[in-house]
């Protein structure tokens, strides 16, 4: 019991202490690595859906979570790489912050949605998540190090999430329950952004 009090207690200090505008202000140029490791835990929206990706990925086999989670990393990665190539894609923040919603939407069906339309969701919302993390890079920090920084932490926020949904899905509403919260918390940034 202690210990999914630690759990929740840690997920809730983390939102609490996240904003939308703390993870895009490029106050923490110090290092690259660091700078990109820090990133997804500061912004609330980045977070919600790092954690909601696990989370949803909590339902599927071992190996369809890996591989689900192998390709967020890689298309957020993608997405990074167009950024800093000098691409520009209008309403990034918008769709960042349109993706907490359907994440939050994703886990709150208890309906099996079809597998390519979850991938092609999850694709493009790493997408955006990674663009917006490759305009927010410093100008001083190396771009591997950053990239590497923002996706190690990112992993590390997927594997909270599959930790939580496993406890989660012994529940029967358990997941369903963060989706609403979820979603809650997208609605909210999307009229306050």
């Amino acid at each position: 019991m202690i210990k999914h009090f630690s759990s929740a207690a840690l997920l809730l200090a983390l939102a609490l202490t996240a904003t939308t505008s703390s993870a895009h202000t490029g106050a923490h140029d110090i290092d690259g690595f660091i700078s990109g490791l820090s990133h997804p835990f500061l912004g609330l929206d980045h977070l919600l859906v790092m954690l909601g990706v696990g989370l949803w990925a909590s339902r599927l086999t071992r190996l369809n979570a890996g591989l689900t989670i192998a390709a967020f990393l890689s298309f957020m990665a993608s997405g990074a790489g167009l950024a800093l190539s000098g691409l520009t894609i209008q309403g990034v923040e918008t769709g960042v912050l349109a993706s907490v919603l359907i994440v939050g939407l994703l886990l709150s069906v208890s309906l099996r949605l079809p597998s390519l339309l979850v991938i092609g969701l999850l694709a493009g919302f790493a997408v955006l998540h990674g663009f917006a993390h490759g305009l927010e890079m410093p100008l001083a920090a190396a771009p591997v190090d950053y990239a590497l920084g923002f996706l190690l932490a990112t992993a590390v926020l997927h594997g909270i999430g599959l930790g939580l949904g496993a406890m989660l899905n012994k529940h029967r509403f358990g997941l369903r329950i963060s989706g609403y919260i979820t979603s809650g918390l997208g609605l909210y940034l999307l009229f306050n952004a």
